[in-house]
C-alpha cells in the first residue's frame, strides 16, 4: 500500500479524498495556487506544495509543477479528484513515466472516452443504444450541415468536455454559429482541446448514469445508477438513486449497456456511463463515459455503504476491492444538494466573498471546503458543499432533506440554497417526474431585494448593536441614529432587535424582488419609488421589480431603511450589526456594493403603523444637544475658564467625521496642566481608561464625539458625554452643522430618556413635546469617592454619561498595585451577575461600568458601590494566572515606515517625532545613546498586558514590568488616519499592538503578528473568543525579517504557524521585592529619562511644536463668488469637504445625467457630485485638492 498520495486537485473533492487516506493511515499531500493557500483542503492536508498563481493553467493544470511536488514530497501516488486534470491521457502518461501511479483509468482509456467522438464508436461496437450525431466536425460550416442533417434542436458538445462545461443547445443556424466559437474557446481553456460535435437533443429528457467499477482485467462492478435530471445550464444540482419511477426493465437494460461497454474496454478503476433517457418513449441513448470520480459518488456510497475513493486507491495499488461477478445491492435512498456560490434570480450568475457563516446539519454527510471565514474567490468551480441524504426510502430521503436543507446557511454572498428549498416543494419533483426541463420551467421568487447603487455608505445595523464586548475592543456598532431607526422598525411593525439599513450622505438605489413593506426615517433623504416622489416616515409597500431610490441628504447625516421582517444576516458577537473597521457584522462584514442581495428575515413583532408630527423630532443644520459633565474637567484636567469656554462655545463640525466619531472645531483649551507625565507629552493626554459611546474625546487639539464604532479604550481627556436619549443627534450631524453642548442634571436625562422610549412604545399615539433642556452649572464630574485618606486606597467615581460610571484608582501613576485592585473590583463586580450591569472594562488604573439606568438609576449604583468598597477593603488579590506569550516583531517594518511617510505628507509635515522617524525620536525623549539601545530594552522587555482594545480588537496596552525598560513617547497630535494592522507602538509608557488598520497615535517600533482572528479556532483563538491575549499576560517580542513575518502573518491566522506560549503566575509580592531590590538603577534610569523628556518638551515650546493648529472649511480662504450667467444653472456641495477629484477638465465639456462632475470626500466617505441631466458644464468654481464648504456653487452648466 502507499505510504503517502498527492491530490491533484482542490475544493470539496480534495478535502474528501484527504478524509479516507486519513483513514487508511496514508499520509496526504495537497497542492494549492496562491489564492488558496490558507484553504481547506491545504489544513488538512499532512504537507501542501505551492503550484502556482491563481489562474488554473499556471496552478491545477501545470503538470510540470504538480510532478515537481510529488518528487520534492515522495508521493508514490497521484489522485486526480475530478475536473482539472482528472480525465487528462498526457498526464497519466507522464504519471507513469515519473514511476508515479495515476489513480485513476488506464491513459488509452482516458484517450477513447475523453474524445466523445471515439467514446460514441465504442459505444457502437458494443451495443449500446446512440442518439443521433456526427463525428468530429473540424469547421463551423460542417457543423451546420451536419446538424441540418440531424435536424434541430442539437446539443452542440467539446469533444474533451466534462461537468456541463463545454455544451449548449442550438435550436437554428444562428444559434450554432454563435456556439461554435463560444464552446470551441471554453474548451480550449479548460481542456486544451478545441474539437466539437452535435447530437440530437431530446427535448423531454432524464439524464441517467450508471456507476461502474473496473479491475483492469475484463471485469466490472455495477454500483447502480443515479439520476441526475434536475441541472441548470447543463450542470447538475440535483443527483439522486435509484433513479425515480424508472421501469425495472429500463434499470436492467442501463446496467447491462453500462456493463458491457466496461467488460469490452477492460475498465480500470471509477467511471460512470452517461445516459439521455427519453421521457415519453423510454428509450435511452449513451451520452459519455466519465473516466473518474464523479462530484455525485457520495450517493452510490450512502446506499451501498462502500467507499469509492478507497476503492480507486486500493484498485491502483494492486488490490482489487471486489470479486469478480459479485453484485451489490442498494439499500435504500438517496440524494444530494450540490450548494453552488450563485444567484438562481440572476440567471445562476456566480457569486464570490467571504463566507461569513456556514452553518450544516449534524447527523447528514455534508463534502464540502468552506468554513465561516473563508474567502470564494471566483477563479474556479462554486461549488461549495454538498448534501448527502440517505434514507430507507425516496419520502424519508425527502422529509431528511426537507429538514437539512433549512438547517443549511451560508451567508455572505448569494448560494442556491433557497432555490434547493423551493425545488423539494414542486410536486413533480415529489412525486419523481424529473426531467432535465424542470428547472428551466421553474420560476424562482426569492424573498430577496438587490443594491442597484449602494450610496456613500450603507451599511447593515441592528439596535442596540454588539454589546458585551467592550473589554476587549469590540464598539456596539448599531444605528448612528438609534431613535429613528428604532422608528423605522416601529413603522413597519418589526421586532426591536430587526436589522436593517443604515445609509450616509447619499442614499442606495435598491430593486425588490417581492411583495414586502418599507419605511424610511432620519435625515431628510428624497425617495423615489420606480421614479414617483414617496413619503419618509410611514410605510410604502413595494412589488416585486419595483426600484427604490433614496437621493442625496438635504438635512441630517444619515437616514435609515427598515423592511418587514428585518434583514436576514448572521450574528457576529451577538449582534447583527456592521463593524467594517473590523470587517465583521452585516453583509460581508463590510459597506454594501453593487450587486449584493439581502435576504429579508421574519423577525416581525406586530402592525404597520404611520406615526404623528409629535413622534417626529424637528431638527436642520444648528443643534443643542445635552450633556453630563464628565468624567474629566476642573480642576485635575481642564481651568474653570476652560470648561467655560467649552459651553460657551458653537462648535462646528468637521467633514472629517464618521462612524467612529464626529471631528468638531472651536476653541482650544488652556489646561490645567503642563503636561500628561508619564501618559504622555500633551496635557490631553491621561493613563488609558475605557471611553463611552459619545463622550467628547481630546485627542490632543481636536475634540471627537466618539461614534458607534469608536474605541473602546484610550489615553485622551474627556471633559462631557452626550446622555443617550440625545445620542440619535449625534448621527444626524453633517459637516458644516453648528452645535452647542448644554450641561444637564442627571435626574433630566432619566426623564428623556422616560419619555423618547413611551413614544417608541407607542408611536401612533399623540405625544406632547419632549422635556426642554435644563442647563444646570457644570460643578465636578466626581460624583462619589471612598477610600479616606491613603491616596492608593482612594477610589473615585467618575459621572461618565447617564450610562456610565468610571472608577479611578489611586493616583495617576502607573502602578501594578493599582491594576490589581481594579481586577478584584471587575472579578466582584461580575460575580454579582447584575442584569443592569453591560460591561466592565479595565483600564491602567481604572474600572467603567456601563449599565442600563433603567434598571439601575445612578443612585442606586453609587450605593451598591459604597458597599462593595467597605467589602473589597480587606479582600485583595496578590497572585493571578498569567501567560508568557512569544511575539514575533518585524522591527521598524516598511509597512510603519509607509505610514509615517503617508502622515507627514498629508497630516503634519515636519512633526517632531517624525523628523527622521519614530525610532530616534523614541531615542531622544528617552536620553538614550543609539537606536542599537532602543532596540535592546524593547526586546529584552516583558510587557504586561493590563488592558485589551486600546486600539480596537483585542489590542493590547501593556508596560514593561522593569520600569528601566520602560520608555516613555508622546502621542501623535493630530492623530494618523492609517495605521498598517498589528503595527506595534509606544504611547505615553505603554505599547500597543494595534488590532486592525485605522487611525492611531502610538510611536511605531515595527509589526507583529494578529492580536485577532474574525473567525478560525485555532489553538491560540478560543472557540467564542476571537482575541489572543488576555489580562496579565506578559509579551516578550523577539526579532523576525519583514518577508519572514508577512509568512507568518498568512500562516497563523489559518492555524499552521504558533506562536510559543508558556502558562505562568504573576506575584505582586514578588514584583515589589523587585522594584525595592533595584531601585537605586530604577531611579537613576528615570531620572535621566525625565531629563531627556523634559528637554525635548522645552524644544517644541521654543519653536512652537507644542500644539498643533488644524484648519477647517470655514477658515479657508473664501472661493471665488460664482456668477451665473443667464440661462446657467448652477450645481452645489451637498457638504462640506474637500474636491477630491474633478472629472470635468474645462469648460464647454458635454456630460450625460448622471455623470460624476467631481468627486467629493466628506466624513470619510467619498461622495460624487453628478450631473442631473444632460448638459454642458459652462463654468468650473472649484479645483481638486480644495476644501468646500455645503452649498457652495461649484459648476455652472446649461442644459
Amino acid at each position: 500500500m502507499f505510504k503517502k498520495v498527492l491530490i491533484a486537485n482542490r475544493g470539496e473533492i480534495a478535502c474528501r479524498i484527504i478524509r479516507t487516506l486519513r483513514e487508511m493511515k496514508i499520509g496526504s499531500v495537497a497542492v494549492y495556487s496562491d489564492i488558496d493557500e490558507t484553504a481547506a483542503h491545504v489544513l488538512a492536508a499532512d504537507e501542501a506544495v505551492r503550484l502556482g498563481p491563481a489562474p488554473a493553467a499556471e496552478s491545477y493544470l501545470n503538470i510540470p509543477a504538480i510532478l515537481a511536488a510529488a518528487r520534492e514530497t515522495g508521493a508514490e501516488a497521484i489522485h486526480p479528484g475530478y475536473g482539472f486534470l482528472s480525465e487528462n491521457a498526457d498526464f497519466a502518461r507522464q504519471c507513469e513515466a515519473a514511476g508515479i501511479v495515476f489513480i485513476g483509468p488506464a491513459p488509452e482509456q482516458l484517450v477513447d472516452f475523453g474524445l466523445k467522438h471515439r467514446a460514441r464508436e465504442l459505444a457502437q461496437r458494443f451495443e449500446v443504444p446512440l442518439v443521433p450525431g456526427s463525428g468530429l466536425l473540424p469547421t463551423a460550416e460542417a457543423t451546420l450541415e451536419a446538424a441540418r442533417g440531424i435536424g434541430y434542436p442539437v446539443m452542440l458538445k467539446s469533444t474533451a468536455g466534462g461537468g456541463g462545461i463545454g455544451m449548449c443547445v442550438c435550436r437554428s443556424d444562428a444559434e450554432l454559429a454563435a456556439g461554435f466559437e463560444r464552446i470551441g474557446r471554453l474548451s480550449r481553456n479548460n481542456f486544451k482541446d478545441s474539437g466539437l460535435f452535435v447530437e440530437k437533443y431530446v427535448e423531454c429528457s432524464r439524464h441517467i448514469e450508471v456507476q461502474l467499477f473496473g479491475d483492469g482485467r475484463g471485469h466490472v462492478a455495477i454500483l447502480g445508477e443515479r439520476d441526475c435530471s434536475t441541472q441548470r445550464r447543463n450542470q447538475k444540482v440535483i443527483e439522486e438513486t435509484p433513479a425515480p419511477g424508472l421501469p425495472e426493465a429500463a434499470r436492467a437494460a442501463l446496467h447491462a449497456a453500462a456493463r458491457r461497454l466496461g467488460e469490452g474496454v477492460a475498465y480500470r478503476s471509477a467511471g460512470t456511463v452517461e445516459f439521455i433517457y427519453d421521457c415519453r418513449t423510454g428509450d435511452f441513448y449513451f451520452l459519455e463515459v466519465n473516466t473518474r470520480l464523479q462530484v455525485e459518488h457520495g450517493v452510490t456510497e450512502a446506499v451501498f455503504g462502500i467507499d469509492l475513493v478507497k476503492w480507486m486507491i486500493l484498485e491502483a495499488a494492486g488490490n482489487v476491492p471486489f470479486v469478480p461477478g459479485e453484485c451489490f445491492t442498494p439499500s435504500g435512498a438517496a440524494m444530494e444538494f450540490r450548494i453552488y456560490a450563485e444567484d438562481p434570480g440572476r440567471n445562476y450568475q456566480p457569486s464570490s466573498g467571504l463566507v461569513t457563516a456556514a452553518d450544516f446539519p449534524d447527523g447528514i454527510r455534508c463534502d464540502r471546503w468552506i468554513e465561516t471565514g473563508s474567502e470564494v474567490s471566483a477563479w474556479y468551480d462554486p461549488l461549495l458543499a454538498k448534501l448527502i441524504v440517505h434514507g430507507r426510502d425516496r419520502a424519508d430521503v425527502i422529509a431528511k432533506s426537507e429538514r437539512a436543507l433549512a438547517a443549511s446557511r451560508v451567508a455572505g454572498f448569494e448560494t442556491n440554497l433557497l432555490l434547493l428549498r423551493d425545488v423539494l416543494k414542486l410536486e413533480k419533483f415529489r412525486s419523481g417526474e424529473v426531467s432535465t426541463a424542470l428547472l428551466r420551467e421553474f420560476a424562482y421568487a426569492a424573498p430577496t431585494f438587490e443594491v442597484l447603487a449602494p450610496g456613500a455608505q450603507t451599511t447593515v445595523q441592528d439596535y442596540p448593536g454588539r454589546l458585551g464586548c467592550w473589554d476587549v475592543g469590540v464598539p456596539p456598532s448599531g444605528p448612528m441614529d438609534d431613535y429613528h431607526f428604532r422608528l423605522a422598525n416601529r413603522i413597519v411593525g418589526n421586532a426591536e432587535n430587526a436589522p436593517g439599513l443604515e445609509m450616509t450622505l447619499s442614499g442606495a438605489t435598491l430593486r425588490f424582488n417581492c411583495k414586502t413593506l418599507i419605511a424610511v426615517t432620519g435625515g431628510d433623504f428624497p425617495l423615489k419609488l420606480n421614479n414617483m416622489p414617496v413619503e419618509r416616515n410611514r410605510p410604502c409597500e413595494v412589488h416585486p421589480g419595483d426600484v427604490l431610490k433614496i437621493g442625496v441628504t438635504r438635512c441630517g447625516q444619515r437616514c435609515n431603511l427598515a423592511v418587514r421582517g428585518g434583514i436576514d444576516v448572521p450574528e457576529y458577537l451577538g449582534s447583527r450589526s456592521t463593524f467594517t473597521l473590523g470587517r465583521f457584522g452585516g453583509h460581508g462584514g463590510r459597506a454594501l456594493a453593487a450587486g449584493d442581495v439581502l435576504h429579508i428575515g421574519g423577525m416581525t413583532a406586530g402592525e404597520p403603523l404611520t406615526p404623528p408630527a409629535a413622534s417626529l423630532p424637528e431638527f436642520g443644520s444648528r443643534w443643542e444637544i445635552a450633556v453630563l459633565y464628565g468624567p474629566h474637567g476642573a480642576p485635575d484636567y481642564l481651568t474653570p475658564e476652560d470648561v467655560k469656554t467649552f459651553f460657551d462655545a458653537e462648535w462646528e463640525v468637521h467633514y472629517n467625521s464618521s462612524r467612529t466619531g464626529v471631528r468638531l472645531i472651536g476653541p482650544h483649551f488652556e489646561w490645567a496642566r503642563p503636561d500628561g507625565g508619564e501618559a504622555g507629552l500633551h496635557p490631553s493626554n491621561l493613563h488609558d481608561n475605557a471611553y463611552a459611546v459619545g463622550t467628547l474625546d481630546f485627542t490632543g487639539d481636536m475634540p471627537v464625539i466618539l461614534g458607534n464604532d469608536g474605541p473602546s479604550l484610550g489615553g485622551f481627556v474627556c471633559p462631557v458625554t452626550v446622555i443617550g436619549a440625545e445620542l440619535w443627534k449625534v448621527g444626524l450631524l453633517r459637516s458644516g452643522d453648528r452645535v452647542r453642548f448644554v450641561p444637564v442634571s442627571v435626574e433630566y436625562a432619566a426623564r428623556l430618556r422616560e419619555y423618547r422610549e413611551a413614544v417608541l412604545a407607542d408611536p401612533a399615539a399623540a405625544w406632547p413635546p419632549p422635556p426642554v433642556p435644563e442647563p444646570v452649572e457644570p460643578v465636578t464630574p466626581v460624583v462619589a469617592e471612598f477610600g479616606g485618606g491613603d491616596e492608593m486606597e482612594r477610589i473615585v467615581c467618575r459621572q461618565d454619561g447617564d450610562a456610565y460610571l468610571l472608577l479611578e484608582f489611586g493616583p495617576p501613576v502607573i502602578d501594578l498595585r493599582l491594576r490589581f485592585k481594579v481586577h478584584a473590583w471587575m472579578l466582584r463586580l461580575g460575580e454579582l451577575h447584575h442584569p443592569a450591569l453591560i460591561d466592565l472594562t479595565p483600564g491602567i488604573r481604572s474600572l467603567q461600568l456601563h449599565f442600563d439606568p433603567a434598571k439601575l438609576p445612578q443612585r442606586e449604583l453609587l450605593e451598591l458601590l459604597a458597599g462593595l468598597a467597605e467589602e473589597l477593603k480587606n479582600n485583595r488579590i496578590t497572585r493571578v494566572p498569567a501567560r508568557i506569550v512569544h511575539l514575533p516583531l518585524s522591527w521598524d517594518d516598511p509597512a510603519t515606515r509607509l505610514a509615517i511617510e503617508k502622515y507627514v505628507s498629508t497630516v503634519r509635515p515636519g512633526a517632531p517625532w517624525c523628523c527622521p522617524n519614530n525610532i530616534e525620536f523614541i531615542r531622544r525623549i528617552n536620553g538614550l545613546d543609539s537606536i542599537g539601545e532602543v532596540y535592546e530594552t524593547v526586546f529584552n522587555a516583558r510587557y504586561l498586558v493590563m488592558g485589551l482594545g486600546d486600539v480596537y480588537l483585542g489590542a493590547p496596552v501593556a508596560t514593561p514590568l522593569d520600569p528601566r525598560r520602560r520608555l516613555v513617547t508622546t502621542k501623535y497630535n493630530p492623530a494618523r488616519t492609517w495605521t498598517p494592522e498589528n503595527a506595534v507602538g509606544i504611547g505615553g509608557a505603554y505599547m500597543c499592538v494595534y488590532g486592525m488598520e485605522g487611525p492611531g497615535g502610538y510611536q511605531f517600533v515595527g509589526r507583529t503578528v494578529q492580536m485577532w482572528n474574525r473567525f478560525r479556532v485555532t489553538p491560540e483563538f478560543e472557540a467564542g473568543k476571537p482575541w489572543l491575549l488576555r489580562f496579565f499576560d506578559q509579551v516578550r517580542f523577539y526579532p523576525v525579517g519583514p518577508d519572514e513575518l508577512m509568512r507568518m502573518r498568512r500562516e497563523f491566522i489559518a492555524g499552521k504557524f504558533h506562536l510559543k506560549i508558556e502558562p505562568t503566575v504573576f506575584d505582586i509580592g514578588e514584583y515589589e521585592a523587585f522594584l525595592h531590590d533595584n531601585a537605586a538603577s530604577i531611579h537613576a534610569f528615570e531620572a535621566r529619562r525625565r531629563q531627556a523628556f523634559e528637554e525635548e518638551k522645552q524644544r517644541w515650546i521654543a519653536n512652537g511644536q507644542l500644539t498643533f493648529e488644524t484648519h477647517s472649511g470655514d477658515v479657508v480662504d473664501a472661493a471665488p463668488e460664482a456668477v451665473l450667467k443667464a440661462g446657467e444653472e448652477g450645481v452645489y456641495a451637498p457638504v462640506a469637504g474637500s474636491i477630491w477629484k474633478l472629472n470635468v477638465a474645462a469648460p464647454g465639456t458635454r456630460v450625460k445625467a448622471g455623470e460624476p462632475l467631481a468627486v467629493m470626500e466628506s466624513m470619510k466617505t467619498e461622495i460624487a457630485i453628478p450631473a442631473e441631466t444632460d448638459c454642458t458644464v459652462t463654468q468650473i468654481f472649484c479645483a481638486a485638492a480644495t476644501e468646500v464648504k455645503s452649498g457652495q456653487c461649484l459648476f455652472a452648466v446649461t442644459v
